[in-house]
């Protein structure tokens, strides 16, 4: 290979690329699409569903999940539920991986889809229980393909209630609805 060939084959990558339309988006007034799997920082917490059982902050890799229960008074069919007095998620050293949304038995934890969270400060990046009340509830379809299957995008402005969000139905089977499902599934 002669001396330099590199070189010239260098410049033609940059002329071809010097001719060709530039691919820039003026982002606050222009927005690509995103994917409604799309595992965002603002994370959606149904209250109904939590029980308190800490399975997220348990599962979390990086132990960014703090909660804090007591004994509560209400019932639940699987046993009793605990009164939440924190659930503080830190944003600043979340990786988002999702191994708490995967943990959660209930279906009470979901990744946002949100990513404009910036902060200059650390404290700044914590989200604390009252604002995973008040957030919105639109959830991302990661790992949930109950929405999947419903074609939910949480992108289009429709919150979804709890009883939407869970793998299971609300509803109690019947006999035959359950014998159904237990042949269906062998």
């Amino acid at each position: 290979m002669p001396y330099g060939f590199g070189l010239a084959k260098g410049f033609l990558v940059t002329l071809k690329n010097f001719t060709r339309k530039p691919f820039t988006v003026q982002y606050p007034e222009e927005r690509l699409p995103q994917y409604p799997r799309f595992r965002g920082e603002e994370f959606v917490w149904y209250e109904e569903r939590c029980t308190g059982c800490a399975s997220c902050a348990k599962y979390c890799p990086l132990g960014i999940i703090k909660i804090v229960t007591k004994p509560g008074s209400r019932q639940v069919q699987e046993g009793e539920k605990y009164e939440l007095e924190v659930f503080d998620i830190e944003l600043a050293r979340c990786m988002m991986c999702g191994r708490c949304v995967e943990a959660c038995p209930y279906d009470a934890l979901h990744m946002g889809s949100g990513f404009e969270r910036a902060g200059y400060q650390r404290r700044d990046l914590t989200i604390n229980i009252d604002e995973l009340r008040r957030s919105p509830k639109r959830p991302s379809t990661w790992f949930r393909p109950q929405l999947e299957a419903k074609g939910y995008d949480p992108f289009r402005g429709t919150t979804l209630s709890w009883q939407e969000v869970g793998r299971h139905s609300t509803d109690d089977p019947d006999e035959q609805q359950m014998k159904e499902r237990w042949v269906k599934g062998r």
